[in-house]
């Protein structure tokens, strides 16, 4: 049974994440999506990077993911600020997405915020 205050992963680019962006705040719950730049077994932490962005990210709550270099992934988890703005994704949710048109993804969530944007807007009025 799913938590109560569990909230849905908020899609966002790499380049968003940044200490000024909205998006970057403590305890966040977003989607993430990146290629695998380096993987250490031991601490369970994942880097993935969006051209020159990288995010780390905690996998020890995944199960059953394997980590392949190079790969592209998809995190949904919750945000870990620590000191001098390093943020951590505690991931809860990773999948490989191979074969994602990056660019192709992006213009898709833009589009679904501009239409998310236009629906709030009108239940406003």
């Amino acid at each position: 049974m799913a938590s109560a205050g569990l909230k849905p992963g908020v899609p966002v680019t790499l380049r968003e994440l940044e200490p000024s962006s909205e998006m970057f705040k403590q305890g966040a719950s977003l989607r993430v999506t990146g290629i695998l730049q380096s993987y250490d077994v031991n601490s369970a932490t994942a880097v993935i990077q969006d051209g020159s962005v990288s995010l780390k990210v905690d996998s020890q709550l995944l199960r059953d993911v394997s980590f392949r270099m190079n790969s592209m992934y998809h995190f949904i988890g919750e945000l870990l600020i620590r000191p001098e703005n390093d943020a951590i994704l505690q991931a809860r949710i990773g999948r490989i997405v191979d074969g994602l048109d990056l660019n192709l993804y992006q213009q898709a969530l833009l589009i679904r915020r501009q239409h998310e944007s236009k629906l709030r807007s009108s239940r406003r009025t």
